[in-house]
């Protein structure tokens, strides 16, 4: 009993209260900030591995092209496929096949470049108009896919009937080829805009105008950049087309491409297809570049 109300005393309002021992964890340092990894030093790090692997394909298929040319096939037959040294030397370093090749191959460029600008205004122009009206993408967009699916060298004589046989018939052609990778980019790129930006414009009362100018042309520029640099590329392929059928005004580089094939000179018809490839590839560079420009520049105003 004693030892009952002695436990109920300490228990009450004025006994003193017991400290109560508390478990304390060791102190442990505080994380430090992660220790940057040390990047891999490669021994090509001067070039950056956008430039050195393709340099490294050129090489491999270099390589493969030249032993196939002078231990696959035989002697009298490696006129089919020269060595690439015979191709640099025949072609690119002998100055009268080489200024014939420029000065053809600048005619060529000149019509691609009339042609894809055509293209991609009328391309733009089709791609905002269905995409405001659906009854316009009704209407007109199966004429697109009409206008890609015609096989071209069917079409190519018809065009010479009509329009003669020189620079605007040529045109006609590089426009046709290029035209649908425009339109249905920035048709895809019109449309895939974000439904709550949408919402936004039409919160703000934004007009149509408003909400092409700001908001869809904006977002579908990266779309619009990609059809850009494929009919960049088909451009130049209509043009050469355009070349092997209409004859008169100034020779193109198809009008080259069949005389060397006449006359079996591979160097020059190799010489005069690399560098139609090189055009191509650099009209897609500088695409790219611009993209890479309007990009930096609508990131600096945001």
């Amino acid at each position: 009993m004693a030892g009952a109300a002695a436990s109920s005393a300490g228990d009450s309002p004025g006994s003193a209260a017991q400290p109560e021992a508390v478990a304390v964890a060791p102190a442990t340092a505080a994380p430090g900030p992660d220790r940057p990894r040390r990047k891999l030093r490669w021994p090509f790090a001067i070039a950056p591995i956008r430039v050195f692997a393709p340099v490294v394909v050129f090489v491999l298929v270099m390589t493969a092209w030249s032993v196939v040319s002078h231990y696959v096939i035989a002697a009298d037959s490696r006129f089919l496929l020269p060595p690439p040294e015979s191709v640099i030397s025949k072609g690119l370093l002998n100055a009268a096949t080489r200024t014939e090749i420029l000065s053809a191959l600048g005619s060529t460029v000149q019509i691609a470049l009339t042609g894809l600008t055509i293209a991609i205004v009328l391309g733009v122009a089709f791609a905002v108009i269905m995409s405001q009206a659906k009854w316009a993408e009704y209407s007109l967009y199966p004429y697109a896919v009409v206008l890609q699916t015609i096989p071209v060298l069917a079409v190519v004589p018809l065009f010479g009937f009509w329009f003669g046989y020189e620079f605007g018939s040529r045109v006609i052609v590089c426009v046709m080829v290029s035209l649908f990778p425009v339109i249905t980019n920035t048709l895809f790129g019109l449309k895939s805009v974000n439904a709550a930006e949408h919402d936004l414009f039409t919160l703000h009362g934004a007009s149509r105008w408003q909400r092409l100018l700001k908001l869809q042309l904006p977002a579908a520029f990266p779309a619009m950049i990609t059809g850009f640099k494929i009919s960049a590329g088909m451009a130049i392929i209509g043009s050469i087309v355009a070349d092997f059928f209409f004859r008169q005004g100034d020779p193109g580089i198809g009008r080259m491409i069949d005389v060397y094939r006449q006359r079996l000179a591979t160097e020059e018809l190799l010489t005069a297809l690399l560098l139609s490839s090189l055009v191509g590839l650099i009209l897609f560079w500088v695409f790219d570049f611009l993209a890479a420009r309007v990009d930096r520049a609508h990131g600096k105003r945001r």
